[in-house]
């Protein structure tokens, strides 16, 4: 089963905010979210919160290439990456990872589906054939793109056009977890990029909870700053 999220879905305490993303299982979504809080791939800390590089103070800081190193974790994200691609992107004919946490993940799913693997730099290599995108480049071929985890969509869909431009036809984009900022519905939109997540910021906030990693007092400063993370003041 899966799910697309809108704004008028939501649960008590918790607001929803997907119009645009889809998600492959909510309890998948849960399961996934829980294992990352479990592994410290992802830290919520709204009273002493983290810089990103965008200048933006956040609660939360999310690091996927932790999993990595978890074979149960990593095993539980690529099957479920595997099954999305499945699912969403039938027609799929190549994986292509995002450089750089989208390597790994695109790699193992293009093993599992015995699928050719290519992926993109966020630049050309700046010597010999200063390639864009490493691997064979096939015009026409049907891709979906891996991602570990979105936040404006931005560096994600400029992937996605660097493999357009270069003859692709991106079917969608594949990625574990999104803040589900509404910018992201937005860009995607634009792009004309399908995303689907395995999980996002809505299914973390109950299992941070329901586990005593945050207080349900702190829950409305944690909404607080996915409605507005340029402007958020730490609670």
């Amino acid at each position: 089963m899966h799910k697309k999220f809108s704004r008028h879905n939501f649960t008590r305490g918790f607001s929803i905010n997907f119009d645009a993303m889809e998600i492959l299982n909510p309890q998948i979504a849960a399961e996934v979210a829980q294992k990352l809080l479990e592994i410290e791939a992802i830290r919520l800390q709204p009273e002493k919160p983290f810089t990103w590089a965008s200048g933006w103070k956040s609660p939360i800081y999310c690091d996927n290439r932790l999993s990595l190193s978890f074979p149960e974790v990593r095993n539980l994200i690529r099957d479920n990456l595997v099954k999305s691609v499945q699912h969403f992107f039938p027609m799929a004919e190549a994986i292509a990872g995002v450089a750089t946490a989208g390597i790994p993940q695109g790699a193992l799913i293009a093993n599992e589906l015995s699928l050719p693997f290519v992926y993109v730099r966020s630049k050309p290599k700046g010597h010999g054939m200063e390639n864009m995108i490493e691997g064979k480049v096939t015009p026409g071929q049907k891709v979906v793109v891996v991602e570990d985890l979105v936040s404006t969509g931005g560096s994600s869909l400029k992937a996605a056009e660097d493999l357009r431009n270069a003859g692709f036809e991106v079917l969608g984009m594949v990625a574990i977890f999104s803040y589900g900022f509404d910018v992201a519905d937005q860009n995607f939109e634009k792009a004309g990029v399908k995303l689907v997540c395995l999980s996002h910021y809505d299914a973390l906030l109950p299992q941070a909870v329901s586990t005593n990693y945050v207080s349900q007092e702190a829950l409305e400063s944690l909404n607080e700053w996915r409605v507005s993370p340029s402007t958020w003041k730490q609670g």
